[in-house]
């Protein structure tokens, strides 16, 4: 067991299986699956510093609350543009600086992005390789998402075997509107699919699969960290 004190100030705590975000002080659990060490909730830090506009669709922030409510925040974590993930601003690293909707950037390599130093966004590959330690494609989602909040389906039982407790915090699309609460879960990866998609893992509440599909960046999704 250790503690990890990054040069910025997050803090992982292996005994206590906790990550503190020295931004904001926030804390999150934390889950070792297989290899690999991943957030057990949703990155909520609120990257609200660079102003949004689609074709005329604007908002002060590229990271929100479902619904605009603080209080999904707190349950659900931010949802964030692909480009905000990315820290395509180049906030904290360069390695993200200029991935966004638009351009072609083809990222290589550890992305940090918006997640606290000593951690990143995952890629597609890194993905897989969490759906293999859980034993494949068509079970992450039984064992991965978490036993509330989901919508109900009969011969559906989410059974959150390894503590990852995915969430069904829905998206916001490029205008402003929300969908899909209680239903699906999108986290972004860092693998870009073209000027205008990148990848995410998609989780579905009647089904058992995690899809790995490219969507809009300019949408709203979750962020799960990876621990380098």
């Amino acid at each position: 067991m250790e503690t990890i004190t990054s040069s910025d100030g997050s803090v992982y705590d292996s005994s206590n299986n906790t990550l503190t975000d020295p931004r904001d002080g926030q804390t999150y659990k934390t889950v070792t699956i297989g290899d690999q060490t991943w957030m057990a909730e949703n990155l909520n830090y609120a990257y609200t510093g660079v102003p949004y506009n689609n074709f005329g669709y604007t908002s002060d922030s590229t990271s929100w609350c479902y619904n605009d409510d603080p209080a999904n925040c707190t349950k659900y974590g931010r949802l964030y543009t692909w480009s905000a993930a990315m820290d395509s601003v180049g906030t904290w690293t360069t390695n993200g600086k200029g991935c966004g909707h638009g351009s072609t950037s083809s990222p290589t390599g550890t992305i940090r992005g918006i997640c606290p130093e000593g951690w990143h966004l995952p890629d597609t590959t890194e993905w897989n390789t969490l759906f293999s330690a859980v034993g494949g494609e068509y079970t992450v989602g039984r064992v991965l998402k978490s036993q509330t909040v989901w919508t109900a389906y009969d011969g559906i039982t989410n059974e959150d075997s390894f503590g990852f407790s995915a969430l069904p915090s829905g998206y916001r699309n490029y205008d402003g509107y929300y969908y899909d609460e209680g239903n699906y879960a999108y986290f972004w990866s860092s693998t870009e699919y073209g000027s205008n998609l990148a990848y995410l893992m998609s989780l579905y509440y009647l089904d058992d699969y995690a899809h790995l599909s490219n969507r809009n960046k300019d949408f709203g999704r979750s962020v799960r960290c990876l621990k380098d």
